[in-house]
This record gives structure tokens, sequence and C-alpha cells, in this order.
């Protein structure tokens, strides 16, 4: 772990646990490359990511554990006015630029005419709703995403819902009461997984209460954790942790998805929190892992408008299989740069404005 501030202020960042850090980026970086992916196999059996939209999940559990080591201690004394502004802060600057991309990519993409089923006050509706993130599974020719323009958003929604019950009641419960709220999501998300066949759910507006199953389960996990110190000490390193994590991305598809996809997300990703949390970093590792990390936001909330510009293309030119290697490759290496664009001069700056204006010192 590294700290990044020492200042005397209860309002000071914490000491990052750096590996976890990185495998939020190679989770962000799985989410890029199964979106290019269920394009070329609409089959998720077929694609050899087909498991990557479980990143997510991993997301959840992480943001679980992160939140609560971040601001268990320190939410009495820091209050819900800057406890709510400092998650507005780090979260909402990427859903208003992400909102932007995919307006502009909706708009200007050369390989589609989409946007002429739609008058002017539809898409200001549809900017206006995505920008407070609210959800209007609206686009028929989007698969009827709760945020048509930027479809990530959606879990940004739920990590807003996430972050209001944190702040009212799960930083206040105790552990017990934790465990029953955990155990009783979890029972949730065993029905939601059975009836559906997987638990690919929570992106559209038939879906939507599958995403906020996978988040209460997910979320709740990974405070509790936290608050059980269930951290286990290991040398696997991050190159070990981020092929574990990795498996459960490339694991073959089957007619029982509903519960190896199930058990991944119960056992699998809590067990990696844990490991994460407790594994030795090697030095040479660190930097990778800090940008990994830093990226893997921007990462995650400006890729999509490029997606659908390459799905268009992809279903308008049929360009042969020996062909995408040389178009997906170099389009995941170009949304990674721009992400670290986004982050160097966009997101940083104004997050560090906004913080300075209105969070209490």
């Amino acid at each position: 772990m590294t700290v990044e501030n020492t200042a005397p202020s209860v309002l000071k960042t914490k000491p990052h646990f750096n590996i976890l850090d990185g495998l939020r980026g190679i989770a962000a970086l799985a989410v890029v490359i199964f979106h290019f992916m269920e394009w070329v196999f609409p089959d998720y059996n077929q694609n050899f990511i087909g498991h990557g939209f479980l990143a997510v999940d991993f997301f959840f559990c992480l943001s679980g554990f992160v939140i609560g080591y971040a601001y268990d201690n320190r939410m009495p004394q820091m209050g819900l006015k800057n406890f709510f502004a400092l998650r507005l802060i780090r979260l909402h600057p990427l859903v208003v630029l992400g909102t932007v991309l995919g307006v502009a990519g909706f708009l200007l993409d050369p390989f589609s005419n989409a946007y002429t089923s739609y008058n002017t006050g539809r898409v200001l509706l549809l900017f206006m709703s995505s920008i407070m993130l609210i959800p209007m599974p609206a686009m028929e020719d989007r698969g009827f995403n709760l945020f048509g323009l930027n479809a990530p958003s959606w879990s940004l929604f739920w990590e807003y819902i996430a972050n209001i019950i944190y702040a009212f009641i799960l930083c206040r419960i105790k552990r017990s009461l934790l465990i029953i709220i955990t155990i009783s999501a979890a029972i949730l998300l065993c029905y939601v997984s059975y009836r559906s066949g997987n638990l690919l759910g929570g992106w559209s507006g038939e879906t939507f209460w599958d995403g906020g199953t996978r988040l209460a389960y997910s979320f709740s996990a990974g405070i509790l954790i936290y608050r059980s110190n269930w951290i286990i000490k290991n040398n696997i390193g991050f190159i070990g942790l981020t092929v574990l994590l990795s498996l459960a991305f490339i694991m073959p598809g089957t007619s029982f998805n509903w519960l190896t996809e199930l058990l991944v997300v119960l056992f699998y990703f809590p067990l990696i929190v844990s490991l994460g949390a407790g594994a030795a970093l090697n030095p040479k590792m660190k930097n990778i892992c800090v940008f990994s990390g830093n990226i893997s936001y921007p990462l995650y909330m400006t890729h999509y408008a490029a997606i659908w510009i390459f799905g268009n293309y992809y279903t308008g030119f049929k360009p042969s299989m020996d062909k995408l290697p040389f178009i997906i490759i170099p389009g995941i290496f170009f949304l990674v740069a721009f992400a670290w664009l986004v982050m160097k001069f966009y997101d940083i700056p104004v997050r560090k404005y906004l913080k300075k204006k209105f969070v209490d010192s």
C-alpha cells in the first residue's frame, strides 16, 4: 500500500491497496474486450471472453471493500455532506464526459444514420437523463439500454444507490446484521441467475432489478470482507492474481452458466478481493498497478461510443475474421491511451478543482 496524503485531516486519502487498484484496471480492460467481441460472437458461449461482463460484479465487490475501508471509521467526523460531495466528485465528471462522448458518437457515427429517427428534443431528453443518471430505456435500436448514449452508466446508477444506502444504513449497522443482508442478497442472486440462465442482466429496462440484485450481494460482500478482516496474506503477486481474475472471464460457456457464474460471483470474486488485499507487491510492478488503477474508471466510462461505431462498421461491412485483429487490437490500445489522456487532462484536474471548492477541509 502507498499513502497519497499524510495531511492531518479526517478527509485525507487513506493508503491504497495497489494490487486491488491494478486488478480494477484488468477488469475494465476485460469489459472493453468483451464489448468488442460480443459483436463478433453474439452467442456468449462461442466468445473466448464470454463472461467478461462479470467484471461488473467484481467492481461492485471491490467497491464495497474500498468504501468500507475508506469511510467506515470516518463517517461520524466527515458527515453526510462531505461524503456525498466526495463520491459525486469522484464519479460524476466521467459520467458527464461519457455521455458527451456517447451523444457525439451517436450523431457523428460514419457507419450509421440511426440518429435520423430521433428529433432534437428526444436526443436532448436522452442526454439530460444520462447526465443526471436517470434510467431511460427508450432506444429500441440499442436494446433498450437504461442509458442508451453510454451503456456502462447502468452500473454507475447502482453504484450511486449503494453509496446512498451505505451512508444512511450500512455504515451504521453491526456486522451480524450485515451478514444477514449479504446472505439474503445471495439467495436472491441465486434466484435471478437460475431464472435468467446467467448473470448478464441489469443493463436494460427489462432486466433493471437484476442489476440491483447483483449490486446488493457483491457490494455488501465487499464491506463484509473488510469488516471481518478476511485479508489473506500471500505471495501470489499482481501477475498471479491477474491470471486468476482473468480465468473468470474466459471460462468456457455451458448450459450451466447460471451456476458457474453464480459460483464465481458468490465465492471466487470475494476470494480474489481477499487475496488482492493481502498480496505482497513486487516493487517492479507498482507503477503498472498504479497506471492500471488510474485508467480503470476513465476506460470503463469512455469506451462505449467507440464500441457502437465498431459495431455498426462490423454489421455493415462484415470484415473477415483475419482482418479483425488489425482493427480490434489497435482499437483497444487507442482506448487505453485515450483513457490516460482523459485521466490526466480532464478527470484529475476537474476533481481537484471541485474538491477544493465544495469539500470542507
